[in-house]
């Protein structure tokens, strides 16, 4: 069996998990073996997704599993993205949206699917996003973008707000993170729902003021409304590079607002 979410189209043989330790063969399925399976449950604020024009000041209960179809250096949650062994807890789509009801008096909008790669149960998402709105709740993804066009027709009517991240701005860098910059670019192109993009800053990696131009000028010229957060790395998993500078991430903050309305930065 070929798997047809990512661009690293895996062949699996019968019971065999691909490169995103997600995603199995079972009897000629493409399964997701981390199907309702989460590792992290936390009530985040909305901005720390983030998100800082979707309901901004509300709270929004988080989610993640394990498992990721890259392999990002820098990862941040490498205990549970860059696995499949980290303990998990079963919770099925009505028992989340339960959870995040008993929230609302806390400021809870709805569920955001985060931490991981959360795409590889894009199934959870759509049970899970349905039943949300059922309840006047938000869904939220937080993901690397680098699926099928398929995934984003499959999400699109339950997913009503999203953070990709745009790791850099060259198929080198990519290439490094083991991922395909067009399929990026192509998902945001085709995103209908509230779109709002991340870039982490990798001193010597993604940092020159051009790159960034030449990202936000691309940006606006899918929509200019979309927002840009500029944010700055610091040393993790397998990367050692000193954390970027602060200075840096204002002044390339500050060469995207030249293209965009809405720049951010974060981690500052």
């Amino acid at each position: 069996m070929k798997c047809d979410l990512c661009f690293h189209a895996c062949e699996l043989s019968e019971g065999q998990t691909g490169f995103c330790r997600a995603r199995t063969n079972r009897s000629g399925r493409n399964i997701p073996g981390n199907h309702h399976r989460w590792t992290a449950v936390a009530l985040d604020p909305i901005e720390k997704k983030p998100l800082a024009r979707f309901h901004p000041g509300s709270m929004i209960l988080s989610v993640g599993s394990f498992g990721c179809n890259l392999r990002c250096p820098f990862c941040q949650n490498a205990s549970i993205s860059m696995t499949d062994q980290a303990p998990t807890k079963t919770l099925s789509p009505e028992e989340l949206v339960q959870l995040a009801e008993r929230y609302r008096g806390s400021g809870n909008i709805g569920i955001a699917f985060t931490y991981n790669e959360p795409l590889l149960d894009f199934e959870s998402i759509i049970e899970t996003g349905r039943l949300l709105h059922e309840h006047d709740m938000v869904c939220v993804l937080v993901s690397n973008g680098c699926f099928s066009q398929k995934v984003l027709r499959a999400i699109a009517p339950y997913v009503d707000a999203m953070n990709i991240d745009l790791k850099g701005f060259t198929d080198s860098y990519y290439d490094w993170c083991q991922g395909d910059l067009n399929m990026v670019k192509d998902w945001i192109t085709h995103v209908t729902c509230h779109l709002e993009v991340t870039t982490l800053i990798v001193p010597g990696k993604n940092d020159s003021p051009e790159r960034m131009a030449a990202e936000a000028a691309w940006l606006a010229s899918v929509n200019e409304n979309i927002v840009l957060h500029v944010t700055r790395y610091f040393p993790r998993y397998h990367c050692d590079i000193p954390a970027a500078p602060v200075r840096q991430i204002y002044e390339l903050a500050d060469v995207a607002r030249r293209y965009l309305k809405y720049v951010y930065t974060g981690n500052c």
